[in-house]
């Protein structure tokens, strides 16, 4: 049972952590839309890319962030075991997601920078830290 438990602890966090960064993707298209683009085409995308402006790079880092801590708490509050290693392995999947976007649509290098070393390893040992936080004070509260 551990060992689905744990399974299910990476599927769970990594889908929900997908539908959150999914989802600030597409509503930063909404507060920043990228006029006469086609967001759904990847070639137009990976053509204007390194030429947009630091604004339209706020909702792609937030997301992958936000989709990293997410899915860490998540995967740590699942996890019947070895809490931080199941958050930092969502952070790996999202660093895999990042390091293939960043191959398929080309960005400016200040932004793959900031995105590559914060968004993803350190984002997950937080969601992990999080996560133990939530656990113990539960476990504490379970106690009489």
């Amino acid at each position: 049972m551990i060992i689905i438990r744990n399974i299910l602890a990476v599927i769970i966090g990594w889908f929900i952590g997908s539908i959150v960064n999914m989802s600030l993707i597409n509503y930063g298209y909404s507060v920043f839309p990228l006029e006469g683009v086609d967001t759904n085409d990847m070639e137009t995308l990976a053509a204007v890319m390194p030429h947009l402006d630091p604004q339209f790079f706020i909702f792609p880092f937030l997301a992958h962030a936000l989709g990293t801590l997410v899915g860490a708490i998540i995967a740590g509050l699942i996890a019947a075991s070895h809490r931080m290693k199941f958050s930092y392995s969502i952070g790996g999947l999202f660093l895999i997601g990042g390091i293939t976007m960043a191959y398929l649509l080309p960005s400016p290098l200040w932004f793959l920078t900031i995105d590559l070393l914060i968004a993803y390893i350190p984002v997950a040992w937080l969601g992990g830290k999080i996560a133990l936080m939530i656990y113990t004070d539960k476990k504490n509260k379970m106690r009489f």
